[in-house]
């Protein structure tokens, strides 16, 4: 039993192996285990610095290696490789288990920007998010990212967003009248990387009740003033930096046009939770292969007692699930557009080889380590049979695996 890629990256091209084979070294040494690591900067410092982050980290993988800009257009500084490059860089972050605003800025953010954004707001922004100069955060009111992208549930419904009442976040005409600027009152938890952003993307409610419609709104956090709270919690992963973001008349810019058809906006958040939801199971992957590795090595070594030698048949049946999950995971990041199901049900594999992984994971550093991040991203993304039920509603299959679980 082996977990060499030598099999898949006869599939890959060579400047995708250059990209994993890159990347790789980097997180080796900067943000691997204690014991791979080359360097005297630890994941640890990086976590209690005030990004929860490597900033000099972050910037190597933006600058020199390109990851902030794999999937944006040329003409905002970007490479335009799309998703199986970046799902790439995903599967080698997880198995990493390193943090950064790869998920937050790029995967999240980022694509919203590009799809809705006026050419001015796009000329601005892209740009310096291309260059790793500009961190976003994505602030969906109701505490449940997974609805507002689309994953587990119908994002028409205002759920998610605090339906236009006491809940969510309200967006007040300015004091100036222009039509595109708000004042944003409210708040929204579990925003990733909320507390460091420098841009802030927040779905808030305007027009009224009666009226009541959900658009996004960008908030350049230096110029927020006052009103604007972040408050980092200490979630259950180390790794994910979770924040509360209190608006309190926090000025605030219309993305893009207000549009015709309000739905236009949740159409956007689905699209970009279909190739997020690719992202996150390439992450998730990863996470599951870089526990079964560490596991295999420590057996390796000779350090591993009894009952865990015993385990060899369990991780032989580990490995087949995990590397179902990467191929179920690489078929949707080669799909034209990730169509509705595909990537929910890649992510729901992979959050359970995860999952499964971090049970086996050894020494128990790793089991922390690896079991934390399965949990987490199962309050975040999933549950797996959530993800399955919401596939099960699009396609109108009802015997999915999982939905009961819904």
């Amino acid at each position: 039993m082996e977990t060499a890629d030598g099999a898949d990256l006869a599939a890959l091209t060579e400047e995708q192996r250059e990209i994993r084979r890159t990347l790789r070294d980097l997180l080796d040494q900067h943000a691997g285990p204690p014991a791979a690591r080359t360097t005297t900067t630890t994941t640890a410092t990086a976590l209690t610095g005030p990004e929860g982050y490597d900033p000099a980290l972050w910037a190597r993988m933006s600058g020199e290696l390109g990851l902030a800009r794999l999937a944006l257009p040329a003409e905002y500084g970007g490479t335009g490789r799309g998703t199986p490059e970046l799902a790439l860089a995903c599967e080698e972050t997880g198995r990493a288990l390193a943090p950064s605003p790869l998920l937050a800025t790029t995967v999240l953010t980022a694509p919203l920007v590009a799809a809705l954004g006026t050419p001015a707001q796009r000329a601005d922004l892209l740009p310096r998010i291309a260059a790793g100069e500009l961190t976003c955060a994505l602030a969906a009111p109701g505490g449940s990212l997974a609805h507002a992208l689309g994953l587990t549930g119908d994002n028409t419904t205002g759920a998610w967003s605090g339906d236009g009442r006491a809940g969510g976040v309200q967006a007040r005409p300015a004091p100036d009248g222009s039509p595109n600027r708000r004042l944003l009152y409210g708040e929204a938890e579990q925003v990733l990387d909320g507390h460091s952003a420098g841009l802030l993307l927040v779905a808030a409610h305007t027009g009224g009740f009666a009226r009541s419609r959900t658009l996004l709104y960008l908030v350049r956090t230096e110029d927020a003033g006052a009103g604007l709270v972040r408050t980092r919690h200490a979630g259950l992963d180390p790794t994910r930096s979770p924040a509360t973001v209190q608006l309190r008349d926090v000025p605030a810019e219309l993305l893009g046009e207000d549009p015709a058809d309000p739905a236009d906006i949740t159409r956007a958040l689905a699209t970009v939770g279909r190739t997020a939801a690719v992202l996150l199971a390439a992450e998730a992957t990863g996470a599951a292969r870089g526990a079964l590795e560490r596991t295999l090595g420590h057996l390796r070594s000779g350090r591993a007692d009894g009952s865990l030698q015993g385990a060899r048949h369990r991780l032989a049946d580990l490995h087949v699930q995990v590397e179902a999950a990467r191929t179920l995971t690489y078929c949707a990041a080669r799909e034209p557009g990730p169509g509705p199901e595909s990537g929910p049900l890649a992510l729901a594999q992979a959050l359970e080889a995860l999952r499964a992984a971090a049970g086996e994971a050894v020494p128990p550093y790793d089991a922390d380590r690896y079991g934390r991040r399965a949990a987490a991203d199962e309050l975040l993304f999933g549950p797996a049979g959530r993800l399955r039920a919401r596939a099960a509603e699009r396609t109108g299959f009802p015997g999915l695996p999982g939905e009961a679980a819904a």
